[in-house]
């Protein structure tokens, strides 16, 4: 492992966004999010994806260090997501972090092939506030859930019917990479995330939601590459306030592949 120092700290694209002056040209949400489903392939492809495997690596901020980890996503719709992580550098094995329907996967992986329950999943201790505990599993369940359909919003410009979103527009946001449509998604518990959507490519840029009063969380997605007709982006960065604090990177992704379903078994 090494320091980053201020490496990590990257000005991101429309970090700096902010609405426009010209709120009148306001668009129709429907309009910008299927311009933007367009630009990743089509209704039709996208609608044809029912499952995908993904692998790479994630840098991940921890202290004053930057954390290699290597992962697999695999997700079969509706409802079914389940992350593996291993850190090459230290000796603690598999971890994974997801959900099957309202059930919870989470924990270490040890020979018999499952976790204990007290594992962390990406972006996130697994404790309670004030160091009291895990939260309850359903609790745990809502917040991956929330953390998936983030991502998946920056991906596909849109939602599984299992965790439906709505869209309603908002602005125009300015930065000097262009201009980008500002869209606000709602959707089950509260959810609430705002997309961006550039303008001159209609691809997705940005979800940026808070997930504490005053500090903004953000997505950023770019290096798209066609995937089986469908547009990918290949390259993730987390940012909380200022501070980049993940960076993850897709070695590969295969779409409507057969997953074992050992992979989605919940800890017992």
């Amino acid at each position: 492992m090494r320091t980053i120092g201020k490496t990590l700290l990257l000005a991101g694209l429309f970090a700096a966004a902010r609405p426009s002056a010209s709120f009148a040209q306001l668009t129709d949400a429907t309009a910008v999010v299927s311009a933007a489903r367009e630009a990743l392939g089509g209704d039709k492809n996208l609608t044809a994806v029912h499952s995908f495997v993904a692998t790479g690596r994630t840098r991940q901020l921890r202290g004053n260090n930057l954390v290699p980890i290597e992962f697999e996503m695999s997700c079969e719709w509706p409802d079914r997501y389940v992350r593996r992580d291993e850190i090459p550098a230290q000796d603690t094995g598999l971890t994974v972090s997801g959900f099957s329907g309202v059930a919870l996967i989470r924990g270490p992986v040890g020979a018999a092939g499952r976790g204990d329950g007290r594992g962390a999943g990406p972006g996130g201790s697994g404790g309670a506030p004030g160091g009291g505990g895990p939260p309850p599993p359903e609790a745990q369940v809502a917040a991956l859930k929330a953390d998936f359909a983030r991502m998946l919003l920056g991906i596909m410009a849109g939602s599984l019917p299992s965790y439906p979103l709505t869209f309603t527009y908002v602005a125009v946001a300015e930065a000097p990479e262009g201009k980008a449509d500002v869209i606000e998604a709602a959707g089950p518990d509260g959810f609430s995330a705002r997309l961006l959507v550039q303008q001159t490519t209609h691809l997705p840029v940005m979800v940026t939601w808070r997930a504490q009063p005053n500090v903004e969380s953000r997505l950023y997605f770019a290096d798209y590459r066609d995937v089986n007709g469908v547009k990918w982006p290949f390259r993730i960065r987390r940012a909380v306030g200022a501070n980049t604090i993940e960076e993850t990177t897709f070695d590969r992704i295969r779409t409507n592949v057969r997953i074992d379903p050992k992979k989605f078994e919940v800890p017992k």
